[in-house]
């Protein structure tokens, strides 16, 4: 059923480029390559520019390694992002969509910032998954690579329903194997959109200025950018239609129970006469 639900970052590619043009963005890091949607978009951008697009990603899709081996604007790194990160210089821009949990997310942004500050490179960073279910909840797709003192109990069979903090057996958006929830969404060091926030007011503690867009849409994408960067007003301002858009948070919101409906359906869970309760 995967077809039936767009998840990609590169539903926001034209958002992103526009951003990448206006940041006059050349060397380009993304975080989790997946089938390469958005890869193939940033290189297409990046080599008429003289730019160049390193992919972090241990395990992508069958091919991606091949195209990228094969596009001379195009570098895979096939190890995970904390131990490839820490290796990169002379970033321009940054694209997060790996795992999506505080403790990787968290330690990708410090290490993000501080490569940034070393090279004289302002902030500028698109994360995914900043919406439902992972803003509050936590997401593993290799729950031992998370040191135990930072990972939650977690499920690989419950499922996440809007409206609830705790995972349901047997029902609702689940990983089927391939990815584990944890099993109670907020709290402290728990989702993406809180390792953000976290991690946005530590900065403004340290005196610096950040700031930070949120598109409600495809699962959310964040944008976290210095304030006072050359080129920040004009990000800026592309940026600002679509900052917490009730009319987009309001479709994210019949989507994403539409697809749950559909995953009821597919469950035996929902029958035309006794519908499911929400």
């Amino acid at each position: 059923m995967s077809e039936l639900l767009i998840h990609s970052m590169a539903e926001f590619s034209a958002t992103i480029l526009a951003c990448l043009t206006a940041a006059d963005a050349r060397d380009v890091a993304e975080i989790g390559a997946e089938f390469g949607g958005m890869s193939h978009r940033l290189a297409d951008h990046l080599a008429p520019i003289d730019g160049h697009l390193t992919s972090i990603d241990p395990s992508p899709a069958p091919g991606f390694a091949a195209w990228a081996a094969a596009t001379p604007c195009v570098r895979h790194i096939a190890q995970p992002s904390l131990d490839a990160v820490p290796g990169l210089a002379g970033i321009d821009a940054w694209l997060i969509d790996g795992d999506h949990n505080y403790h990787t997310v968290s330690r990708e942004l410090a290490e993000i910032d501080r490569i940034g500050r070393r090279d004289g490179k302002p902030l500028l960073a698109f994360l995914h998954d900043v919406g439902w279910p992972c803003a509050r909840r936590d997401m593993y797709y290799a729950p031992d690579r998370i040191p135990a003192e930072h990972r939650h109990a977690h499920s690989y069979t419950a499922g996440a329903l809007l409206d609830r903090d705790d995972l349901t057996p047997g029902r609702g958006f689940r990983g089927m194997g391939q990815f584990a929830f944890a099993l109670q969404a907020g709290g402290p060091r728990n989702g993406v959109l809180t390792a953000v926030e976290d991690f946005v007011a530590d900065a403004t503690t340290d005196g610096r200025a950040l700031a930070f867009a949120y598109i409600p849409a495809v699962f959310g994408l964040g944008v976290v950018f210095a304030a006072d960067a050359p080129w920040s007003e004009a990000v800026a301002a592309l940026l600002l239609p679509l900052h917490d858009n009730a009319l987009l948070a309001r479709i994210e919101e019949s989507r994403l129970r539409n697809y749950l409906a559909v995953i009821d359906w597919q469950d035996g869970h929902m029958t035309r006469d006794h519908p499911v309760a929400a």
